[in-house]
């Protein structure tokens, strides 16, 4: 009896522990980071370098990681000096595969880019979470596809290709990437060998600052489409591209990683960051960058409304999305201040 009632009081006591307020993964994240069933991690297996301005990344996610689609966006969370940065990255692996490839653009002024350039090693334990986007393949797979890629931007659309080839496409596929140089164009090697070992698969190349081995002369034009009529185009990379793409096709699909400027009006109200206790006037620019001039040092990621790691709790007054021309209601929510604007009086909890 006493033996029974032992060995229930010590049950007891390890189901409290873990049940209790910090959880399993609070005590198994302390064996291994990667232990968690209710957070998304990933350890880097490997880190490749194979550009001057890029750094590719292998990841072995751990269980909680539920995939993702071709196209998609993971927002990557890394620990620098002490705070937490997130950034979007795309990944650039085939959707089916069991690792994650992400290849980070090294940007002037980019601290997440940068630190993962300089630091990124194996072994690394970075956070997964937020899973997102449209800039997705379609259900039914088209005959004729268009994906035009420029920079960094070569990821989403590797992972598309990849996909394909995985699931034996046979339709015909045009892949078009813009680089600063044949030296700064990722995944060139790899694109070669996927066209000489896909009939079906065009690849070709224009670099912008240099026409030794470029084979595409100048910026996108009609004489760079490469597929008659394409039924679906895809286009990721800097806005000029975007536009220039999206002129000649008005229905293709695009993501740009690069973060528009916003240039509003002021409201005439007054923006009260409650937490801190600042009060500044209305300039009509977001309030994420209002917050910054203030002295402010909000969270923040891609700072165009895709990776959600600056959203603050708006207590008060009516905002407008600047990409949207959405305007929210003037109850209190949960706004992301990188592409909200202050219509009037607005308290943030900041």
């Amino acid at each position: 009896m006493f033996t029974e009632l032992t060995t229930s009081v010590r049950r007891s006591k390890l189901l409290d522990l873990l049940t209790g307020p910090h959880g399993v993964d609070r005590y198994t994240e302390l064996v291994d980071p990667t232990w968690t069933r209710g957070q998304a991690r990933a350890r880097v297996v490997a880190v490749r370098r194979s550009t001057p301005r890029s750094v590719t990344l292998t990841l072995a996610p751990n269980r909680a990681f539920a995939g993702f689609r071709a196209g998609q966006h993971i927002n990557l969370s890394v620990e620098i000096d002490g705070r937490r940065r997130t950034r979007p990255y795309s990944p650039a692996n085939a959707e089916s595969d069991t690792h994650i490839e992400l290849t980070v653009g090294r940007h002037d002024g980019g601290l997440v880019s940068t630190y993962l350039y300089e630091q990124a090693r194996p072994g690394m334990v970075v956070g997964l979470d937020s899973v997102a986007g449209d800039f997705t393949l379609p259900d039914e797979m088209p005959e004729r596809l268009l994906l035009v890629a420029g920079g960094s931007g070569i990821t989403p659309l590797m992972s598309m290709l990849r996909t394909l080839r995985a699931r034996g496409h046979r339709g015909e596929v045009a892949f078009v990437h813009y680089a600063r140089s044949a030296h700064e164009a990722s995944y060139r090697d790899e694109l070669a060998q996927l066209a000489a070992a896909m009939p079906n698969v065009t690849v070709r190349h224009g670099f912008t600052r240099t026409t030794t081995g470029s084979q595409l002369a100048g910026r996108f034009s009609d004489g760079h489409v490469l597929v008659d009529a394409p039924q679906a185009v895809f286009v990721c990379g800097p806005t000029d591209l975007v536009d220039a793409v999206r002129g000649r096709f008005p229905d293709a699909r695009h993501e740009s990683f690069v973060p528009p400027v916003f240039d509003g009006e002021a409201s005439g109200g007054d923006v009260m960051f409650a937490a801190s206790g600042v009060s500044v006037a209305d300039d009509g620019r977001p309030l994420l960058n209002q917050a910054e001039d203030a002295g402010l040092t909000p969270e923040s990621g891609c700072r165009m409304g895709i990776c959600f790691s600056c959203t603050r709790r708006k207590s008060s007054g009516v905002v407008r999305n600047v990409i949207t021309g959405a305007v929210s209601t003037p109850d209190a929510d949960d706004i992301q201040i990188c592409v909200s604007a202050p219509v009037g009086d607005v308290e943030i909890d900041l």
